[in-house]
């Protein structure tokens, strides 16, 4: 892979591999979106233009987080799911960490961390749930009332693309005091792009985020967890947080709601973000066993805040 080696990993049968059923660009019958200008690029982003393409890379300031205050109860989540589940027995749940293998640790310039960000500290039994690929016209929404009705704060990691096709979406987000992340304009590996094509991704991105909901991203998730030195350095340099994961229920892969369920509360520890999924696809187990976890993880004493 380009770029070094890769601090993070792509587990066997993840996005983007054979049997993903995602899509790197915008939904069918979802309108081209139209490149960024000069112009729109100075104005989203502060004003500061390091290069001199239209799609540039620009410096990315980070803006005000939304609220973290839980939302307000509405009605429960529509859409269909397949093989509804019952909530396994709760059981106890110690407060360390669920281990994972990571790479070794560098040493990197500009104060920069070693490697992305695994797991939140902000104490026992808090975790984060992260949301991505969208925005979805369908998924999204959906995922959105689930999340209102169990008073729980969220991440989305947004491809810019889907942002592009659908800002309405994205505003919703938004506005329901939800934290959004930078997750690339098109969801390419980017340690496999050359440099000016791996910068462009992450721009691009920040510059229709900003332009559909007012908020400039702090976060950046690689697509495929695809980290490579090249990629870290210029998230640093941007001032963008390297956002990872500790669980990953597998739910792009749809392997049927209850080993999604049984899978996030086996897993889940203090610090856990949790990976789960509003674009890409049929994503309507993942509402389902939402639905089932949200309520168990609460019940269990686990809190959330965004990552």
């Amino acid at each position: 892979m380009g770029g070094g080696s890769v601090y993070g990993r792509r587990p066997a049968g993840s996005p983007g591999s054979a049997g993903w059923d995602g899509t790197a660009g915008p939904e069918e019958g979802c309108p081209r979106a139209r490149p960024a200008t000069r112009r729109v690029v100075l104005a989203a982003l502060g004003g500061v233009l390091i290069t001199a393409t239209a799609a540039a890379a620009v410096a990315v300031t980070g803006g005000g987080h939304p609220s973290a205050g839980g939302a307000g109860r509405g009605p429960a989540a529509g859409g269909a799911a397949s093989g509804g589940a019952a909530a396994p027995p709760r059981r106890a749940r110690t407060a360390s960490r669920q281990e994972r293998a990571r790479p070794p640790v560098a040493t990197r310039g500009r104060g920069a961390a070693a490697e992305p960000v695994y797991y939140i500290d902000d104490g026992p039994m808090t975790v984060a749930l992260t949301i991505d690929d969208g925005p979805s016209p369908l998924y999204t929404p959906q995922v959105l009332r689930v999340l209102e009705e169990h008073g729980v704060i969220a991440t989305f990691s947004m491809v810019g693309q889907n942002v592009a096709c659908y800002p309405q979406v994205a505003r919703e987000v938004a506005s329901a005091g939800h934290l959004i992340a930078n997750h690339t304009w098109s969801h390419q590996d980017l340690a496999a792009l050359p440099a000016a094509a791996m910068r462009d991704e992450v721009t691009r991105a920040a510059v229709e985020i900003h332009a559909a909901t007012g908020q400039r991203p702090a976060l950046f998730r690689a697509p495929y967890g695809a980290w490579s030195p090249a990629l870290l350095d210029y998230c640093a340099a941007q001032g963008l947080t390297p956002l990872d994961w500790s669980v990953d229920p597998r739910d792009w892969a749809r392997p049927g709601v209850t080993a999604i369920v049984q899978d996030i509360l086996r897993t889940t520890r203090s610090g856990s973000i949790i990976l789960e999924h509003d674009g890409g696809g049929d994503r309507s187990q993942t509402v389902a066993a939402l639905k089932i976890v949200l309520p168990s993880l609460l019940g269990e004493g686990f809190r959330f805040r965004p990552a």
